[in-house]
């Protein structure tokens, strides 16, 4: 079955021409059971090769967050990429791929008893904490760990905020490193996020500011740190062009270079930059109406199976199904299929005329979607397929 679509010239600079085209190839079958998530594998490997490699002394480890489809995984695995987990969820899906615990570290600063019991016994030995409660825990379940405390930094400039929750300020983070050196841990560094999916460089700049600062302060207090965890929050593009990769890590290069010792270590934690703009989700319009003066179209995949990111500010760019009748572009409110009026994914969307039965391809979903995904309504999770 020979299907086409409407693609904008945006829409090439939005995910490569490639993706696009292998795609649209893979659609042309009798059959398509939407919704589903496609991953171009030779999108991922590209961006898995570039990531780092204009930071010296980087080791790279993809948030499984991300995106955990054990599939992206295994391919992940095969290339050498190291792993940051969270969870004990996380950590046996890469034991049951056979992911070394070498390759795992351990960034969220809260972790769950039982996640540090089977971390223990894994052999994870490398997190991230910022309280003296953590700190007590790690003592308890992983002692003598390396152990890297986290800092508070801006998130200006970043579509999903993550410094409000995490994170402490300079005085309270030296003291943190004292302490567990005092309870047995082994303090290795520092790490900071300044924010998923950051366009603003500055950002990077004052957090590597910040970070040295504390460096300055632990060797006063006897504390060698070697380790510097830059996190993650590389952008990708949505709607519009970002910052690349390069041009952020050649600045981050730059200022480490300047401030911190030579035989520093840089861990970088990419999860959307390695995987969003490799997935675009295929879902088929289901619904039309006309309410008051807004037209809304109703799709397959919503908030809650799919595109929880939306509800955060994150906004997606849309391929429509080509069909004979054209009608020109107007705008529409893009809804997802349960019941809840909160299963909104964005609103004021140029858009050709969606016709019912039609498919509509999402692009760069790849990140933190099926990942954020349930069956609320009794609506299933997108299937995940590397093409």
């Amino acid at each position: 079955m020979l299907r086409t679509f409407k693609v904008d010239k945006i829409h090439a600079g939005i995910v490569p021409e490639s993706t696009l085209f292998k795609t649209l190839r893979y659609l042309d079958k009798e059959q398509i059971e939407t919704p589903f998530l496609l991953i171009d594998k030779d999108k991922v490997r590209e961006k898995a090769s570039l990531i780092g490699r204009h930071i010296k002394k980087s080791r790279v480890f993809y948030a499984v967050k991300a995106n955990p489809d054990i599939e992206i995984l295994r391919y992940l695995n095969k290339l050498n990429m190291n792993f940051e987990i969270a969870s004990e969820g996380e950590l046996e899906i890469l034991s049951s791929i056979g992911v070394k615990p070498s390759r795992i570290i351990s960034s969220n600063p809260v972790k769950s008893l039982k996640f540090l019991r089977i971390a223990a016994s894994y052999g994870v030995h490398s997190v991230s904490f910022d309280s003296a409660e953590e700190v007590d825990k790690l003592a308890e379940f992983i002692p003598h760990c390396n152990v890297y405390v986290r800092l508070s930094v801006p998130n200006e400039g970043s579509e999903w905020p993550l410094s409000k929750k995490f994170g402490v300020e300079l005085d309270e983070a030296a003291h943190l490193l004292s302490y567990a050196r005092d309870k047995g841990l082994n303090p290795v560094g520092v790490t900071f996020h300044v924010g998923s999916q950051c366009t603003n460089i500055y950002n990077w700049n004052i957090a590597l500011d910040k970070a040295k600062t504390l460096w300055d302060l632990a060797t006063k207090k006897g504390i060698r740190l070697k380790l510097l965890n830059i996190g993650g929050g590389y952008p990708i593009r949505y709607t519009k062009n970002v910052i690349g990769i390069e041009a952020i890590e050649k600045n981050v290069n730059s200022l480490i270079f300047e401030r911190f010792p030579r035989d520093i270590e840089v861990h970088i934690e990419p999860g959307r930059a390695v995987v969003g703009d490799a997935g675009i989700f295929v879902t088929t319009v289901i619904g039309k109406a006309k309410r008051e003066d807004e037209d809304w179209v109703y799709l397959d995949v919503g908030v809650f199976n799919g595109l929880m990111e939306s509800v955060g500010g994150i906004k997606y760019s849309y391929i429509v199904e080509s069909h004979k009748q054209t009608r020109p572009k107007k705008q529409w409110t893009v809804a997802g299929p349960s019941c809840d009026s909160f299963d909104v994914i964005d609103k004021n969307v140029t858009l050709p005329e969606p016709h019912v039965g039609s498919l509509m391809l999402i692009l760069s979903s790849g990140a933190y979607t099926v990942s954020y995904a349930s069956e609320f309504n009794g609506f299933s999770i997108p299937r995940t397929i590397l093409i």
